[in-house]
């Protein structure tokens, strides 16, 4: 498979070279013996080093830092999105093909094994020695990490575990989590009966789990006092305030059990008497929640997680709510909460504003919004030899098309009503309006947005040659209707929107991460009107919408600095700010 080698002529990048080095053949070398190599035909030579290249860019590292042996990329560069490399998805096909047949020549040529470089005749004769094929698959990279530095059999220990993991994140695609670390520890353990093998031992580090008790060994007035508050929040109520609270919904409730039961539990990791959470009064005394909290907070390290953060806050809303205990208790509950609360960092999470910083290059966020053009023909391709498969591909084309006209929240989303939620006030031949009354939605606000005419023609496209092949019978009203009656479940169906959006456009973005897109597109072009975000996105106070968003204004800020810098500069460059 060929592709032109004029490619790799425009694929300058910059990218800081890792730490770490490869101690194997890489990439560069790869590429330095090929282009030497006359027994490779004239033809083949530039395409495979192009292709290698532009795999190498892909990946975000330099070829100095790959390995080069299919099997330490193969996973990394078989997950490769052709829209991320910046080609079409049959070139990327091509650059795979050529960098997997590049690489297996170099190891053909150099008589390196497949599995990496050879190995010292001391850890060759050990390894020959390991018949279990399970335990070679698990050490077969600490052999040949120990034997390319020259480190002994017997001189193996936890700095050179600790060495090699280190190690093998870098350079490549392996787990380096407590479980593979266990699994290699405790292979190394269960070989020392081999003969000739070191025996030292290696420490095999615990694993999480869920220690302690069931809840019904609990003290019984402890589990009555917890189930009659969750029986209390089930009803309609009023606030110490007055103001009036409807029924908490039945995730909430059982959250809400969750987090009581993991927080009596902690209670005993800390050496508390099972007898002594006699109630819930017990189980919130501030004496007991400050060791707890002050427990997660000296584990969390300088200052505390959102986690350990909500778990104050949480248990302080429990005790007002059951009114179990004093008010000089509460109010020491309280104290502790508002401390903690001054280290609540506001703004979207590191993994949302990487999401942002994507979706603000125009060129991915276009993607996005042509994507439901995209599936909605895939579907009609489909649709004579495979209906049902055609429908839940229209469903997710129609699901995108709605979201980035109005990002409405998951659960409403997935029970959006024909005729009740989705309405053409204006006729059948006007665009839909979508509507949510208050009482469905999270926070109680009504939601309204008019769609256009591209939407409307997507949905109408769906709702009458793709949406019954997926009602099976039914007649019931929903615009996305579930395999056993029903709307389709609001976590199943942002799984198949998720997976199939990454599959066409290469951005892994989930439901309600497009509350955050919409917001972010907006404010890129109209920056500081967030009264309109906070109207799209139905955010009751504004406050919750400068407190997600403010962040937004420096990238805004810095794009406005680049702009100005442009304008100045004597060299000439593109829009991209790159030079011609």
């Amino acid at each position: 498979m060929q592709v032109h080698p004029k490619e790799c002529q425009s694929t300058s990048w910059v990218i800081p070279m890792s730490e770490t080095k490869l101690l194997e053949p890489s990439f560069a070398d790869a590429i330095a013996k090929i282009e030497q190599a006359k027994e490779v035909g004239a033809g083949k030579r530039p395409h495979w080093c192009c292709s290698l290249r532009i795999i190498a860019k892909a990946l975000g590292r330099p070829p100095e830092s790959i390995a080069a042996r299919w099997g330490a990329v193969a996973l990394k560069v078989n997950k490769l999105h052709h829209a991320n490399a910046g080609v079409e998805w049959k070139t990327l096909a091509n650059h795979k093909a050529n960098a997997k047949a590049a690489l297996f020549w170099f190891h053909g040529d150099r008589e390196l094994p497949l599995r990496g470089a050879p190995l010292n005749p001391e850890w060759k004769k050990l390894r020959r020695r390991l018949k279990d094929r399970s335990r070679l698959a698990k050490l077969s990279g600490l052999i040949r990490y120990c034997s390319l530095k020259g480190i002994k059999p017997n001189e193996v220990d936890e700095a050179v575990l600790d060495d090699y993991m280190a190690y093998r994140k870098e350079t490549t695609a392996l787990a380096v989590d407590i479980k593979s670390r266990r699994a290699i520890a405790r292979a190394w353990n269960a070989s020392r009966s081999i003969e000739d093998w070191p025996q030292q031992e290696l420490i095999e580090p615990p694993l999480k789990t869920k220690a302690g008790p069931r809840w019904e060994h609990f003290p019984r007035q402890l589990q009555d006092d917890v189930a009659l508050h969750l029986k209390f929040l089930a009803t309609h109520r009023r606030s110490r305030s007055g103001k009036h609270l409807r029924p908490c919904k039945t995730s909430t409730l059982a959250t809400r059990r969750i987090d009581l039961i993991a927080f009596a539990k902690k209670a005993l990791r800390l050496a508390t008497p099972i007898e002594d959470l006699s109630s819930l009064s017990a189980l919130l005394a501030p004496v007991l929640v400050d060791r707890v909290i002050d427990k997660e907070w000296k584990d969390n390290g300088d200052e505390p997680k959102t986690s350990t953060i909500d778990l104050a806050k949480k248990l302080v809303a429990v005790a007002r709510s059951a009114n179990c205990l004093t008010t000089e208790e509460l109010t020491q509950l309280d104290d502790k909460r508002a401390i903690l609360e001054e280290y609540r960092k506001e703004g979207l999470t590191a993994k949302n504003l990487k999401l942002i910083r994507q979706v603000l290059n125009s060129e991915v966020w276009g993607r996005v919004i042509n994507c439901p053009d995209a599936l909605i023909c895939k579907a009609r391709a489909l649709k004579d030899q495979a209906p049902v498969k055609a429908a839940v591909t229209a469903q997710i084309a129609v699901a995108v098309a709605i979201l980035t006209a109005a990002p409405v929240r998951a659960s409403n989303l997935a029970a959006i009503r024909l005729g009740e939620n989705l309405n053409k006030p204006g006729g059948p031949d006007t665009t839909y309006v979508l509507t949510f009354p208050h009482y469905d939605v999270k926070n109680q606000v009504d939601l309204t947005a008019e769609l256009d005419g591209y939407v409307t023609a997507i949905i109408d496209e769906y709702i009458h040659d793709f949406r019954p092949s997926v009602m099976r019978g039914s007649n019931e009203d929903w615009l996305f209707p579930g395999g056993e009656g029903g709307s389709k479940d609001p976590h199943l169906f942002g799984i198949q929107v998720t997976e199939r959006i990454q599959k066409v456009t290469g951005l892994r973005i989930t439901l309600h991460q497009y509350r955050h897109a919409a917001a972010a597109v907006y404010l890129k072009d109209h920056p500081g009107d967030y009264e309109t975000v906070r109207r799209f996105l139905g955010h009751r106070n504004i406050r919750t919408t400068v407190k997600f968003y403010c962040g937004l204004e420096t990238i805004q800020a810095s794009r406005m600095l680049g702009e100005v810098v442009r304008r100045h500069r004597k060299i000439k460059t593109n829009e991209a700010g790159d030079r011609p």
